[in-house]
């Protein structure tokens, strides 16, 4: 017995699966983590949950085993990058600290990062004349984001090619008004 199923059906699936892969986070950061913020995780300390956080750098400090970076959380997409439309809904800072060596050159202040791993407890970083708790992330996944950049496109504006005159002479081809 054959099964025929219907060109609607299978085109309308392959556009879901299609679609539904554009959607997806990178392959390290794939997964289900618990909806825990940095700010929620500094008032009921954790340790143990592990959490996908990311946000923009605020600073890199290689140590001599391993690199700890300090992070402006923002909340993230469905594909695992900070959100650079909620850039003002903060969700607190965090420190993210992983073994081996990450130059500061390439994790500048400012670029988009997305970590997962356990939260550690917490530690103190001294802001202004502040001290300040930050739940402290063992990270096993550290993601860097490329660059967005935006482009400018101006278009050539030609004296006999109005916005609506195409090369005849009238919005309505070479015939000219009807």
């Amino acid at each position: 017995m054959t099964v025929r199923i219907p060109f609607r059906i299978a085109l309308v699936a392959c556009a879901a699966l299609v679609l539904g892969a554009c959607a997806t986070a990178p392959e390290p950061l794939q997964g289900t983590f618990p909806a825990v913020t940095p700010q929620q995780s500094v008032g009921n300390p954790q340790t143990g949950p592990t959490v996908r956080w990311g946000g923009r750098i605020i600073e890199t400090q290689p140590k001599q085993d391993h690199t700890c970076f300090q992070v402006v959380s923002m909340p993230l997409t469905s594909t695992g990058r900070p959100d650079s439309d909620s850039a003002d809904m903060t969700q607190g800072r965090f420190l993210a600290c992983r073994a081996g060596f990450y130059d500061p050159a390439v994790f500048t202040a400012g670029r988009e990062v997305t970590f997962v791993g356990r939260i550690g407890g917490t530690d103190t970083v001294r802001i202004g004349d502040y001290d300040y708790p930050l739940p402290l992330v063992a990270a096993d996944v550290v993601y860097l984001w490329p660059e967005v950049r935006e482009v400018d496109v101006i278009t050539p504006y030609y004296p006999y090619w109005g916005p609506y005159w195409g090369p005849w002479g009238g919005p309505w081809g070479p015939w000219g008004w009807w």
